[in-house]
């Protein structure tokens, strides 16, 4: 009594290859089985490049943000002050500022957490600027040299003028707040700030002079537009910040990993430090980003699956053109597994191959996609670049496994299992049926 052959046999792989194998009889065979296999490739080729440069975009998206910001925010709550009586008079609780005067002790604390960089004393304030009657409002932060060397496109901005060593001896401002302002380099802003010293009327503005000794290009409109650094001495004199700051900035190693450090560095901020994050401030940007590639993850799978019912237009083809075959080979003993077999194999070859070249050519065009915006460029003359200076974005492309394993995943499952419907209907075919006029 002899057993049945195990399932995928080699004399199943060999039958599923001589199938696949050109004829001139069988032509039309032929011609849809390359048909499918360029379809599979060519959708795997795009699936593969769209998240490449959507990873990529997402990349220099965080890059951007983080090149000059901070990664985590520490800030203090208000300060409640109980009921207090001084000199029988009763002071009423009330609740004070939320200013950070142990700020050297507690920037250390923060420093000394696992996967901190470092930690930037911060005085941040509003005020406007004015030059020869041009103003603007203006963003304020008050930092130490040696903090503000840490912000890469900030201090190694590639264009930028003048001389961050002189930070000290006046501010570093936006390139696009120059312009509106009518400065550069050697000039001298006025910053006008409302909250200055109260008086019998009020408030009077406070009002000082300060020399632009570095103009940076961070590559961020709202940065460019609006940013200016001073150092923490003259910020703290200035806004009142007399021994205080307004937050801790700080960086981290990996700022992705923000589960594996903000709980440690909230436990240090406490009680009245609270945390606030790069990804709560650009949150919605993210989350929209995702949402992105959710749809176009989709709207390509509908691609890969389109390419892939030509993989069963050549199967029933071949199915019909090999119903003679069939017969004979199901009268000489071969079963209705083996037969199903066979066909799967000859559609899931088409579907494999056509998954391996997709990534294949895929993988090349995006570890090659700066030679590609350049070509365009040369094609476009200089279409590439007009576009970048209007602010159009050229996104890099970043292979991520994850997506590899999720563009070859989809596209062999879709394939392999639009393969077993007419592989079904071959291994159901009667053999007496399929000889019967032969």
């Amino acid at each position: 009594m002899t057993s049945s052959p195990p399932p995928f046999a080699r004399f199943e792989w060999l039958i599923a290859w001589r199938y696949l194998r050109a004829r001139r009889a069988e032509g039309g065979v032929s011609t849809m089985t390359w048909i499918s296999l360029i379809g599979i490739t060519l959708a795997v080729f795009a699936l593969v490049v769209t998240l490449a440069v959507r990873a990529g975009l997402r990349a220099d998206f965080v890059q951007a943000m983080l090149g000059a910001n901070a990664h985590v925010e520490v800030l203090y709550s208000p300060e409640y002050i109980p009921e207090q009586t001084i000199e029988g008079q009763v002071i009423p609780a009330r609740q004070g500022d939320a200013l950070i005067r142990d700020y050297d002790a507690l920037a250390q604390r923060l420093e000394a957490v696992p996967g901190v960089l470092d930690a930037a004393p911060l005085v941040r304030a509003q005020v406007m600027g004015s030059h020869k009657g041009r103003n603007a409002p203006v963003d304020v932060y008050g930092i130490t040299l040696t903090d503000l060397m840490d912000y890469p496109m900030v201090a190694g901005a590639d264009r930028a003028t003048g001389d961050l060593a002189r930070f000290d001896q006046g501010i570093a401002m936006g390139s696009a707040l120059a312009r509106q302002l009518g400065l550069g380099v050697g000039d001298k802003v006025k910053l006008i700030s409302p909250d200055g010293v109260r008086t019998a009327m009020g408030r009077s503005p406070r009002v000082s002079v300060y020399e632009v000794v570095y103009v940076f290009s961070a590559g961020q409109q709202f940065v460019d537009q609006s940013r200016v650094y001073m150092p923490l001495a003259a910020a703290q004199d200035f806004f009142n910040r007399a021994d205080a700051v307004d937050q801790i900035d700080l960086r981290l190693v990996d700022p992705e990993n923000l589960q594996g450090t903000v709980p440690e560095i909230a436990q240090v901020a406490r009680p009245r430090g609270y945390v606030w994050t790069w990804a709560d401030r650009f949150g919605s940007m993210l989350r929209a980003l995702q949402m992105q590639d959710n749809a176009i993850f989709v709207v390509l799978g509908i691609v890969v699956l389109i390419a892939a019912l030509n993989i069963v237009s050549g199967l029933i083809m071949l199915v019909k053109n090999k119903g003679r075959d069939i017969g004979i080979l199901r009268t000489m003993g071969l079963s209705q597994g083996s037969v199903l077999r066979v066909f799967f194999l000859c559609g899931a070859w088409v579907g494999t191959f056509g998954t391996l070249f997709g990534m294949g050519l895929g993988v090349v065009f995006c570890l090659n996609i700066d030679s590609v915006y350049g070509l365009i460029n040369a094609v476009s003359g200089n279409g590439v670049r007009d576009l970048e200076a209007s602010g159009f974005l050229f996104p890099s492309a970043l292979l991520r496994p994850q997506d590899m394993a999720g563009a070859a995943a989809l596209s062999l499952g879709l394939s392999w299992l639009v393969t077993l419907f007419p592989a079904r209907r071959a291994a159901r075919l009667n053999p007496i049926e399929a000889l019967r006029y032969e």
